[in-house]
């Protein structure tokens, strides 16, 4: 199930990205850790990592196969768990290759779905989409979800997302979601979030350290933080779901 390339399944592509990109920069972590600065393929340079993946499509699909395998048995979760019954639309932003909003438009036919990330990536998405058996239930839309307004929806998903980016960041990111959230709608974070005493979920704070090595500003952070940026921009309740292994899902209530 988890070794086999054809399986939706498939964690290889972790171990694959681990080896072709994380493992040398890795080795820079001191440096990291003396400057603060990214230690991939944007050190001593400009633009970020998105820009830089997004640059080559085959570097770019091996990334998208990576945060797939890592993050399938979650969104299979999620999409078992959360009742999703009253709800109309759902747009997974930050999509990557639309398995998140293939998952749940096979799990929740009722739904209409859609999958927002930049133009690169469509033609991957697509692919992908069929690939799942989600043709002709998933629309690939195009933007920037710092530059454009996010696609109106009563259910709006970032899965390894708001990580990327610092807190100024984060909270623009979740206030857009506020915004486009349909009232009586919700939206979810799909992350490890760190438990508040920072003690227990390993994972979680080794992928903010991660973090460090992938971007100028990127973070993981605790429910409490979640909470305090998500009523900060409007949403009135949050709770934590837990999903597989360190990952949850931080949902804020509209």
């Amino acid at each position: 199930m988890f070794l086999d390339k054809n399986s939706p399944a498939y964690l290889g592509g972790l171990l694959e990205m681990a080896n072709a990109r994380l493992y040398p920069f890795w080795g820079n972590l001191t440096a990291g850790l003396k400057t603060g600065e990214p230690q991939n393929e944007v050190k001593g340079g400009k633009g970020n990592l998105f820009e830089a993946l997004y640059s080559d499509e085959q570097r770019l699909e091996q990334f998208l196969r990576a945060m797939q395998g890592v993050q399938m048995g979650n969104f299979m979760m999620l999409a078992e768990r959360l009742d999703l019954s009253k709800y109309k639309t759902f747009c997974d932003v930050g999509g990557a290759n639309a398995t998140l909003a293939s998952v749940v438009a096979k799990r929740h036919p009722h739904l209409t779905c859609s999958s927002f990330d930049l133009p690169q990536v469509e033609k991957v998405a697509k692919r992908h989409v069929e690939a799942m058996g989600a043709g002709g239930k998933v629309s690939v839309l195009n933007g920037d979800f710092f530059k454009d307004p996010l696609p109106q929806a009563d259910v709006i998903t970032m899965g390894n997302i708001l990580h990327d980016w610092d807190e100024a960041q984060k909270k623009a990111l979740i206030k857009k979601a506020y915004d486009a959230v349909r009232p009586g709608g919700m939206f979810i974070a799909i992350e490890g979030i760190i438990d508040d005493a920072r003690r227990k979920n390993t994972m979680g704070l080794l992928m903010s350290l991660n973090m460090l090595i992938e971007t100028p500003g990127g973070f993981d952070y605790t429910a409490s933080q979640f909470t305090g940026w998500a009523k900060e921009a409007g949403f009135a309740t949050t709770e934590i779901m837990p999903l597989t292994g360190p990952t949850s899902a931080a949902i804020a209530y509209r």
